[in-house]
């Protein structure tokens, strides 16, 4: 079982009209945000099934895929990761942690992101009760097809991953950053998403807004008073996409109120 046959199995599900679609939807034309990226037309649910028949890919063979420049194959790859990381053990999770940190460039659409940055990098930190690993730990090589035998078990006291990520001139990086914090939102632990939200408060880019508006709403459900608390200070400035994305489930008197800054 190798790549090549998971990208010709792939490939038995591609469709040239389905990649015209997916090159529109994703924004790959010249100065968009995908610029570049190469689609051949295959559905997630589609990919999924592919995931599915390839879960035994070694790790070398996932690490070609997430390097492609085929977004479907990033997208497998991505895929057989997250569920390699949910059945590992403690030193497989580890060394997928370093292998995702080490390959955040070709993890490079929002899709792409938010699939697998809390269900790897953000399981794995809240795992650590920390919100970070050191950048040379982050970026410690793996050996080909297994974690490293005698990894270093990554610091609780070093806090400097997420903050790191969040100030990357990357926007797919600055992603990362905060889509990560959902782990912690679905335990309820909201200082991270919020100490990253005010980072990305006067970030350039919609879809960064997008992404801090939509940790802020899923820190609603859980608390409805921390994101009030959060939201106050911060509604008359942060840009109105992420604070419409935030407040979309309050009450309409309640988001006119905030929209207005009037709370």
């Amino acid at each position: 079982m190798t790549s090549a046959d998971a990208q010709k199995a792939l490939r038995r599900y591609a469709s040239a009209q389905k990649a015209r679609i997916l090159r529109r939807f994703f924004k790959t034309g010249p100065g968009e945000y995908g610029e570049g990226d190469i689609f051949i037309g295959v559905k997630v649910p589609e990919t999924r099934k592919v995931a599915q028949k390839f879960a035994g890919l070694p790790l070398d063979a996932i690490t070609s895929l997430l390097r492609s420049k085929v977004h479907e194959e990033r997208l497998l790859a991505l895929l057989l990761l997250v569920d390699k990381y949910d059945k590992g053990n403690a030193n497989i999770k580890e060394g997928i942690v370093r292998l995702y940190l080490d390959n955040t460039r070709h993890i490079n659409n929002w899709d792409l992101v938010d699939l697998s940055a809390p269900k790897i990098l953000g399981h794995w930190l809240l795992a650590q009760n920390s919100v970070g690993i050191s950048p040379q730990q982050a970026q410690a090589s793996v050996p080909r097809g297994r974690p490293p035998a005698n990894s270093k078990t990554p610091s609780t006291g070093d806090k400097e991953l997420l903050p790191s990520l969040a100030k990357s001139p990357n926007l797919w990086e600055r992603r990362i950053a905060i889509v990560s914090t959902y782990a912690f939102i679905r335990n309820r632990n909201f200082s991270n998403t919020f100490s990253i939200a005010d980072m990305l408060l006067n970030d350039p880019e919609d879809l960064i807004h997008k992404a801090v508006g939509w940790m802020l709403r899923e820190v609603g459900k859980q608390d409805l008073q921390a994101l009030e608390a959060f939201l106050r200070p911060r509604c008359r400035t942060m840009p109105r996409t992420m604070l419409r994305y935030a407040i979309e489930k309050l009450p309409e008197r309640e988001r006119l109120a905030y929209m207005k800054g009037t709370v």
